[in-house]
């Protein structure tokens, strides 16, 4: 292996490589709600965003390099938290809080387990709306308007949505803040505004989308859709 490349399986070019991932992802999903959040405009400006994005023809090479991100991020995050528990072969009796300066939150020790979470979660989530019931829309393409009104009219979904946006916000609570910390943005000022607009995003971002799946389920009624 050559040196260069020895770096990328180091600890720390582990770490970098999962702010980098980390971070492409974090922006996608600043991208994912600004366009979900077009579902409150109704199902014309809705389907025809939707329409506009899926006929664009980058669109399965961008699926791809997201898909590619997102595995090097679950596979390298798995390989460091399986490394860490091999120098730590003893497991501490009794967790206290480190206080201050330390960094050390719920969030930030239940990364493993939110990001398992979260692999479950969007394989469904992918499975129920990129590949759900295709409803034609008479504007062209699918009517995913109806797709997601459907999907969100059953209080189980909803109730299973909600609760994983939680851990969303509970992983970007620490991730974001965490991955520019891994690429370089470490400071004495600029530390605390980067831990704090972490902390914002992750709160606007699961907030965002626990907020579309309430007024979707209220919008059929509150009631089970069979």
């Amino acid at each position: 292996m050559r040196p260069r490349s020895r770096v990328f399986f180091s600890s720390i070019g582990t770490k970098i490589i999962i702010g980098v991932t980390g971070f492409a992802l974090f922006l996608y999903l600043v991208v994912h709600i600004a366009g979900n959040l077009i579902v409150f405009f109704g199902p014309a400006a809705f389907n025809k965003y939707a329409y506009t994005l899926e006929s664009n023809p980058l669109i399965p090479v961008v699926e791809l390099g997201l898909l590619a991100v997102f595995l090097i991020h679950v596979y390298k995050t798995i390989r460091m938290f399986l490394a860490n528990q091999e120098t730590r072969p003893t497991s501490y009796t009794l967790k206290k809080r480190a206080g201050p300066p330390s960094r050390k939150s719920l969030a930030s020790t239940t990364m493993i387990v939110s990001g398992l979470w979260l692999l479950i979660f969007i394989v469904i989530h992918v499975k129920a709306f990129r590949y759900g019931v295709e409803y034609e829309w008479p504007g062209g393409g699918r009517d995913l308007y109806r797709l997601e009104m459907e999907n969100l009219s059953n209080p189980f979904v909803v109730g299973f949505y909600l609760l994983s946006m939680v851990i969303v916000g509970s992983h970007l609570w620490h991730g974001a803040s965490s991955a520019l910390q891994s690429l370089g943005f470490d400071h004495p000022v600029w530390t605390p505004r980067v831990l704090a607009a972490g902390k914002f995003a992750a709160v606007i971002i699961a907030g965002g989308f626990m907020a579309i799946a309430v007024w979707v389920y209220l919008q059929q009624g509150g009631r089970v859709r069979v």
